[in-house]
């Protein structure tokens, strides 16, 4: 008789995690989604108001961004076949970032695959072993691993605590390379880093600042150049990151600075000297989508008088929304399982709108993280409002 095959170590263990995620509610799916007409979207075959998407000005079904794509593939085909260094430089690559640069009034600019692999290789080639990384405790998990990669002390100051991080910063030697890393908008919470005054403490410390503008690229700033550029604070920030895969309506990442720190990365980090450079359609629609944020402020208008009509009838009904200032904003829930029915309950009534849960956000603070776009309307918004506070009350989160 033969006896029942016993799984390998390694398999049990994982099924094991698996499991253990499913039991606290931390567990992910992928659920298929088809795109209505904006700013509604179908999930299962039932029509929902999309209050999930980072597509913040609507650009990411413009049909001027899908003709330049289009362009691009009849004139340079559907793959770029190797990587930059090699003979993936096409000329799209030479034209999109020095339109990068015209915009963001910087001397150099590097496109990269994409935001994770940016914040990766950009300080995983700046910083090693010796040297100290800076960084707010909310931000992105990109720039924790590349922190983690790059083998430097790495230390988190509480959200936007200057103290904290001044505190820090003078335990250091002033000859120590050091890094201070902050996103602008914050992703989970919605709200603003202090740039002024990261700027007069890596002044005052000789430190370098990166600012990751993955959230305020395009929506930002007189000509949408981000939140640095909103404070007129871009020549004092070092290395300046962003995305074009959320307000720009595409897909990949940028960074600027001084034309030496450009080649530098061109030459040291490991993401972009093996990766093949990118399909010439996204170079077409990123180049579009540089002009069009130039030329449509009412766009970037629109966008924030929906977010603070939004942000100020939530805080009417008492939803904690974590300080949000922006298109970013997040109503606390508390519990992992109660956020999950918070957010299937929502779906229910035709809104597309997602659990955030620990690692992503600490733990006992799992939310619905609602994104506004320039396409919403004042009627859909309010609808929505009123559904939320009818789940908020009968679910005794407010």
């Amino acid at each position: 008789m033969h006896s029942e095959k016993q799984l390998p170590c390694w398999e049990e263990k994982i099924k094991k995690e698996l499991a253990y995620l499913e039991e606290i509610s931390q567990k992910r799916e992928l659920v298929s989604t088809e795109f209505a007409e904006q700013p509604w979207l179908m999930i299962n075959g039932c029509r929902m108001l999309n209050l999930a998407s980072n597509n913040y000005l609507g650009y990411a079904g413009d049909e001027r961004l899908k003709k330049a794509m289009v362009d691009a593939v009849h004139t340079y085909g559907a793959g770029a076949t190797a990587s930059r260094l090699i003979i993936g430089n096409h000329p799209l690559y030479e034209q999109v970032e020095q339109a990068l640069v015209n915009w963001k009034k910087a001397e150099a600019g590097l496109i990269i695959n994409s935001g994770y692999n940016a914040n990766l290789g950009i300080i995983s080639t700046l910083l090693s072993r010796n040297d100290i990384i800076y960084s707010d405790k909310l931000n992105h998990a990109s720039i924790v691993d590349g922190a983690l990669l790059s083998r430097a002390k790495h230390l988190r100051y509480r959200h936007n605590d200057l103290d904290h991080l001044e505190a820090l910063l003078k335990k250091s030697s002033m000859e120590a390379r050091k890094l201070i890393v902050t996103d602008t908008v914050f992703s989970m919470d919605g709200d603003f880093a202090y740039l002024e005054d990261l700027v007069r403490l890596k002044e005052r410390y000789n430190a370098m600042l990166m600012t990751d503008e993955a959230h305020g690229s395009g929506i930002y700033g007189k000509n949408g150049e981000g939140y640095a550029g909103h404070l007129h604070l871009q020549s004092k920030i070092d290395i300046q990151m962003g995305t074009f895969s959320k307000a720009l309506g595409s897909f990949g990442a940028y960074v600027v600075g001084k034309k030496w720190l450009i080649d530098y990365l061109k030459n040291r980090m490991r993401g972009f000297i093996y990766s093949t450079a990118l399909p010439p359609a996204i170079l077409g629609a990123m180049k579009t989508a540089i002009e069009l944020v130039q030329q449509e402020p009412e766009r970037r208008s629109l966008l924030q008088t929906h977010s603070e009509h939004f942000r100020k009838e939530l805080t009417y009904y008492g939803f904690n929304i974590c300080g949000s200032r922006s298109q970013i904003v997040p109503i606390v829930i508390g519990e992992n399982e109660k956020a999950m029915e918070f957010a299937t309950r929502l779906q229910k009534e035709g809104i597309a709108a997602i659990a955030v849960r620990p690692p992503t956000v600490p733990e006992n603070e799992a939310r619905i993280r609602f994104t506004v776009t320039a396409l919403h309307d004042k009627k859909d918004l309010d609808w929505a409002v009123e559904k939320v506070s009818i789940i908020g009350k009968e679910m005794g989160v407010i």
